[in-house]
């Protein structure tokens, strides 16, 4: 008797330990692993993506924060200066640009500037050869990306979206304004125009220095790179983790739809977005279904005007299709909306040159920052919640109100939306 009472205490003392260490494994397992933003960064480094966690990151609201605060920093270059864009317009901001840069070259610090074939050709105020000559005559190296050659063919695919700006390995900038006094002024027919941009310092600085000096040294065929263009970086210099996530059509073609897609599935509250030019691919659309099938709050935000005929008509199509299936769909009536920015669960965000469409997904050169970090990701939120009271939501009277043949227009975008 004396021996089975033993062994029922043993026995019942195991048992309380292994229902203690099952309750306690449980929530930590929720409060952690099925976290968001744990879950996509888990994801990342799947995909032998870096998350760098010695971060600061300061968002610039429109070219009227972004280009005061970048020419600050190019007057205080002392080695380098990195800059990728899709174009730089020939225009009066321009002009400032080129001119400072000229300045700094001139003290020594090394100018390098690289611009796509096809983002040039595609504005109304080109830089032509001539300005090309003039620019390299005042010591800045300037290279265009892919140049357009007969038959001309090269120039629909692969193009360089990315913008992209490097200052002594130290600083970085990229979002989605490009060189353009329009993100200043606005456009006429289309008024303000509306973007978003990110200066990051610390560790991910040195991912943004990569993407630019592969882009620089297979566009030119030289060799820069080296200790001088990668500092050591301060361990202090902040707290916010980012990954740079890279899109190269030759060397990892879906990684940036599939993080994407990822960062949509890992949802479990709210996912909001603002994209200009809202054609969304399968994946992405497959994902935010079954965000809005899983009860997450989903908002979408597309432009009621843009730079691009037809666009509009084909975002009107599928954000209505979202929204008949519970999404929440504003149109922003404050000008054109060209800013690429996410936030998911209010955990993280993410903010680059990428659109939702198959251009971007499918064919070009593109960087996203995702940043994971709750204050900053509010920050952006912010900047959100200001837009959407300039907008007013797709419900089913306003899609009502549209004429038979934008309705028509929507649908047959759609059809082309893998080319767009």
């Amino acid at each position: 008797m004396f021996m089975i009472r033993i062994i029922f205490n043993a026995f019942s003392f195991l048992l309380i330990i292994l229902l203690a260490s099952c309750s306690s494994f449980v929530p930590l397992e929720r409060a952690d692993y099925h976290r968001s933003d744990s879950a996509l960064v888990d994801y990342l480094r799947s995909e032998g993506v870096a998350v760098t966690d010695n971060n600061d990151i300061e968002f610039l609201n429109g070219g009227k924060e972004k280009f005061p605060r970048l020419f600050e920093d190019i007057r205080n270059a002392k080695h380098h200066i990195h800059l990728e864009y899709f174009n730089f317009r020939n225009d009066s901001l321009n002009k400032i640009l080129i001119s400072l840069l000229a300045e700094k070259a001139r003290e020594g610090v090394e100018v390098r500037a690289l611009f796509d074939a096809f983002g040039n050709m595609s504005n109304n105020r080109p830089l032509k050869k001539r300005h090309i000559e003039d620019i390299r005559s005042q010591g800045i190296e300037i290279v265009k990306f892919d140049p357009l050659t007969f038959p001309w063919v090269n120039y629909a695919f692969a193009r360089d979206h990315r913008k992209i700006v490097v200052i002594d390995g130290k600083v970085g900038y990229t979002g989605g304004i490009n060189v353009a006094d329009y993100y200043v002024d606005g456009l006429e027919g289309i008024g303000k125009w509306r973007d978003m941009h990110a200066r990051v310092e610390g560790e991910s600085v040195a991912k943004l220095q990569d993407i630019f000096l592969a882009m620089w040294n297979e566009e030119t065929g030289q060799s820069v790179g080296g200790e001088v263009y990668y500092p050591a970086i301060g361990k202090d210099v902040g707290s916010v983790d980012i990954a740079v996530v890279d899109r190269w059509p030759g060397k990892n073609p879906k990684q940036m739809r599939r993080i994407y897609a990822n960062a949509i599935n890992a949802a479990k509250d709210s996912i909001q977005l603002i994209n200009p030019y809202f054609v969304p691919t399968p994946i992405i659309r497959k994902a935010l279904k079954r965000a809005i099938a899983n009860g997450v709050k989903v908002e979408i935000m597309i432009s009621s005007k843009s730079d691009i005929p037809f666009t509009p008509e084909a975002s009107y199509y599928v954000g209505n299709k979202l929204a008949k299936l519970g999404a929440e769909v504003y149109l922003y009536d404050g000008g054109f909306n060209h800013s690429k920015i996410m936030s998911i669960d209010g955990k993280f965000c993410t903010i680059g040159s990428t659109n939702l469409n198959s251009r971007s997904l499918f064919y070009d050169y593109e960087d996203n920052l995702f940043i994971f970090d709750e204050a900053t990701t509010a920050r952006m939120m912010e900047y959100y919640n200001a837009d959407k009271r300039e907008s007013y939501l797709l419900t089913r009277e306003v899609w009502k109100k549209r004429s038979c043949w934008k309705k028509f227009c929507g649908w047959l975008a759609n059809l082309l939306t893998p080319f767009i």
